[in-house]
């Protein structure tokens, strides 16, 4: 699976590096995780992380985000593992479960507008987040990706796994 989540990266970057020839510079890619780190983000989420996940991290931790950090895929910057922890205990902390949303589940959701069991790996910047699914309902797949819109409470999957998400963008750029 390692090899595969390299290949991933290797078309993330050769993608970007077509339109902006300091791509990879501004992704701003940090060192790839560690087996404490995966322990670490398990144990605080209380979860045991897809095999994806932990493939695609131990290439690269995440981005480190200023003003001029290129997005890895669509407009979204990767999160690290400490940043997962931040966004993660923030939404269990601030996200009002009485807020007058109209909710919308699709199909392998379980209805809930934020499920403790969603790992945020991505963000857009405006509280909006792509999360993973590991407490997906009966038609739903371990590791599912789904977006959580801070002020919508549509909750669809987008892919029924990180790997497929990512090729489903990386093609959506060419067609």
């Amino acid at each position: 699976m390692i090899k595969q989540a390299e290949q991933l990266w290797k078309q993330i970057i050769a993608r970007g590096s077509n339109q902006n020839e300091n791509f990879i510079e501004t992704l701003n890619l940090q060192p790839g995780a560690k087996d404490d780190d995966f322990q670490l983000l398990e144990s605080i989420l209380h979860i045991t992380l897809p095999e994806e996940l932990k493939s695609f991290y131990r290439v690269y931790n995440g981005q480190i985000w200023n003003i001029g950090t290129n997005c890895f895929i669509r407009n979204l910057t990767l999160s690290s593992i400490s940043e997962i922890i931040e966004n993660w205990t923030f939404l269990q902390e601030e996200f009002d479960l009485d807020d007058d949303f109209e909710a919308d589940f699709g199909i392998g959701i379980k209805p809930l507008l934020w499920n403790a069991k969603w790992i945020p790996i991505a963000a857009n910047g405006g509280g909006d987040y792509l999360c993973l699914d590991t407490d997906p309902s009966e038609d739903g797949a371990v590791g599912q990706v789904l977006y959580f819109w801070h002020d919508w409470g549509n909750r669809t999957v987008e892919a029924k796994s990180l790997f497929d998400f990512i090729e489903f963008c990386l093609k959506e750029d060419y067609e």
